[in-house]
């Protein structure tokens, strides 16, 4: 697999797989992180790949996921604060969010989250309480669960995790 930078005419592939994960949630006990809201918005999409912040995953010259990756000091409003715990470290990281595979291979999520962190060497990601399987995974990788947070387009509180 590898990664590179998401291009426009990505974008309906990268619709088709944000399906597919909202489905994939709804199926696994998950159904409020994303489906409600129809999350993500081609328009949050479109801006991410203009800005140079959407990534894909390429698996035999075929994008089997997707997701948004960003580094820098203090760049996610919604992690300054967190409630039932702390952030571990202070200082520049990376953030990944709108992480989506299309199932069709094992693994995905893993080597996205593994590229974003040899990227900066300090990641901080959050999910829904509700998706287990994103909970599973980050734990796999050394998260370390540092409290919750909220965002602004649901009121589910989010798990945060740090690495």
């Amino acid at each position: 697999m590898e990664i590179r930078k998401a291009r426009i005419e990505d974008l309906p592939r990268m619709m088709e797989i944000y399906a597919y994960a909202r489905q994939f949630m709804a199926e696994h006990g998950n159904p409020n992180q994303w489906g409600p809201t129809n999350w993500p918005p081609e328009e949050l999409i479109r801006a991410d790949i203009a800005a140079g912040k959407s990534y894909v995953c390429i698996h035999e010259g075929r994008i089997v996921g997707c997701f948004f990756f960003q580094y820098g000091p203090d760049i996610e409003p919604t992690y300054r604060v967190i409630e039932d715990g702390a952030w571990r470290i202070p200082g520049p990281y990376g953030v990944i969010h709108r992480m989506a595979g299309d199932g069709s291979v094992r693994g995905i999520g893993a080597f996205c989250i593994e590229w974003a962190y040899e990227q900066c060497g300090h990641l901080r990601i959050d999910t829904h309480g509700d998706n287990t399987v994103m909970q599973r995974l980050a734990e796999k990788l050394g998260f370390t669960h540092c409290g919750t947070i909220y965002v602004e387009e649901d009121p589910y509180p989010r798990l945060a995790y740090e690495k």
